[in-house]
């Protein structure tokens, strides 16, 4: 038997279509309701689906008297506030193409960016960096935020397939790439709604992550505001350890966190009375199994995992009528069509080790990297794009995750490539070579490690300084270590798992 799971296509996706429209059509049928609730210490910000609609249509009517036009992009340089999926949502309903970008980018790095993508219009937050002499207008947080009072625009329908949005991804090369996702790629999350989150239209969903993730954009405000569910969302600021007791207050059903607020939370909290509790959820890396038998015994239920990644979202997953083996991650969703290949795009047997790989048939799955279309056909091997990580398939479908094939790091679940790590810090004048591995410094705990050559030790205070200029701040390695050579293959290829290796033998982490 092979490893390949096919239970036949999801439903098509609606023809004419608009994302925005899809995401908020509960206003039509709940527009009292609550869609958003933002959790402060003595209050909470209340946004109905009525108000949600009408801020993002009165938001997309400010965008077209700017002067933009349906496929201008428009970079988005926001923090973590309800702006950020405003804007995100306003762009898409006339047919903009918002560029969410994480807050924590450099000056440098959003340059790249810009000169990439080519906006028409940046929207920045104070605080939030951008190049001082941009080529496009920018217009400030506090004049979306006037556009609210405007008219609402009506909803731009067209093809399902047409170009929607774009996020960026740390690529294999090391050059962060532009993923471009279609209308439809909403429609394809509906497989979560049971094979993950078993999300009901009663449901109250409270993401631990900031407004300006990815992960709280889908999984904590989309899917639940496609549904009908109500979010909340903790302000700014708000302590991890605080969460339990925000869970009870707030009546959530559901908590969605990355695996390192989990671990916080429960350093402080060793039981966790949540009566409205159903289960948690987790993505972004691989959840300990000792994290979840402590939240296990903690809350009296469960954290089902899901694997996915920028270029198709969330595909395999626990869910509670499919919960997964101790081992495995769970199993592919129903409607999805998933293989595991070898390294010539053969599907291996079942209980084999090889790349997990997802057919282009995949609603959720991207058009391409933007104006990379080589880079794009690389991706594939015949109808499958290959993912990079090493799983096996059980006979059931089970999915076991065994790693990445190359060499990619995670940080708190943003994916880093070590190459653009390593050209940033190779600029330092006193640096002569670099290698950037993912190390694991506790047994449920990693960071990314900078091994470095130069002729005298650095101090780790002006490596990170020097690093905070070209580097987000998630992707600064924690631990600098100078050694006087780096392993490299009789190909002058840098042997960065051998670095791993030796350091966590040495540290006793292996």
């Amino acid at each position: 038997m092979f490893s390949l799971f096919d239970q036949g296509p999801p439903a098509p996706c609606p023809d004419p279509f608009n994302m925005a429209a899809y995401v908020l059509g509960s206003a039509a049928t709940l527009p009292e309701k609550p869609a958003l609730e933002i959790l402060f210490p003595d209050r909470s910000e209340v946004w109905t689906y009525s108000e949600l609609e009408k801020v993002v249509r009165a938001t997309a009517t400010g965008l077209q008297e700017l002067g933009l036009k349906p496929g201008d992009r428009v970079l988005m340089r926001l923090g973590n506030t309800v702006e950020f999926p405003i804007a995100f949502l306003a762009c898409i309903a006339v047919d903009l193409i918002p560029v969410p970008t994480a807050a924590q980018l450099t000056e440098y790095e959003v340059g790249k960016i810009i000169h990439e993508i080519e906006p028409k219009l940046i929207i920045a937050a104070s605080g939030v960096p951008y190049p001082s002499d941009p080529p496009c207008r920018v217009v400030t947080e506090e004049v979306m935020v006037a556009m609210q009072s405007l008219p609402m625009a009506d909803f731009i329908l067209g093809d399902p397939e047409r170009l929607g949005y774009v996020i960026y991804t740390s690529g294999t090369s090391g050059k962060p790439r532009a993923v471009c996702h279609a209308h439809r790629a909403i429609w394809a999350r509906r497989m979560m709604w049971d094979g993950w989150y078993s999300l009901r239209q009663d449901d109250r969903l409270l993401h631990a992550g900031a407004f300006n993730w990815t992960y709280t954009l889908g999984t904590g405000l989309m899917d639940p505001w496609t549904k009908g569910a109500t979010a909340l969302i903790p302000c700014p600021g708000t302590d991890s350890t605080t969460f339990p007791q925000l869970i009870r207050a707030h009546k959530a059903s559901l908590f969605a966190a990355a695996p390192g607020v989990y671990r916080q939370l429960l350093k402080t909290n060793e039981t966790i009375d949540a009566p409205q509790l159903r289960h948690g959820f987790s993505a972004g890396e691989k959840l300990p199994i000792s994290t979840k038998e402590r939240w296990r015994t903690a809350t009296g239920t469960e954290i089902f995992e899901a694997y996915g990644m920028s270029e198709c979202s969330t595909f395999v997953s626990g869910c509670p009528d499919h919960p997964p083996s101790k081992r495995s991650f769970g199993y592919p969703q129903q409607g999805r069509r998933i293989a595991v290949l070898d390294e010539t795009g053969a599907l291996v047997p079942s209980d084999t080790l090889g790349t997990l790989a997802v057919s282009n048939r995949d609603p959720g799955l991207m058009l391409g990297y933007w104006n990379a279309e080589d880079e794009t056909k690389s991706r594939f091997i015949g109808e499958w794009f290959v993912t990079g990580d090493t799983v096996s398939m059980a006979k059931d479908g089970a999915i076991t995750y065994l790693g990445r094939a190359d060499d990619m790091m995670n940080a708190g679940g943003f994916r880093v490539s070590p190459i653009e790590v390593e050209s940033a810090l190779n600029a330092h004048p006193d640096v002569h070579e670099s290698a950037v591995a993912e190390v694991r410094v506790k047994a449920d705990t990693t960071v990314i490690a900078a091994f470095y050559t130069a002729d005298k030790p650095l101090t780790d205070d002006d490596l990170n300084r020097f690093a905070a200029t070209r580097l987000a701040r998630y992707k600064t390695p924690r631990l600098f270590v100078r050694v006087e050579t780096l392993p490299k293959g009789a190909n002058g290829k840098l042997l960065r798992r051998a670095l791993r290796q030796e350091y966590e033998d040495l540290h006793g982490q292996a």
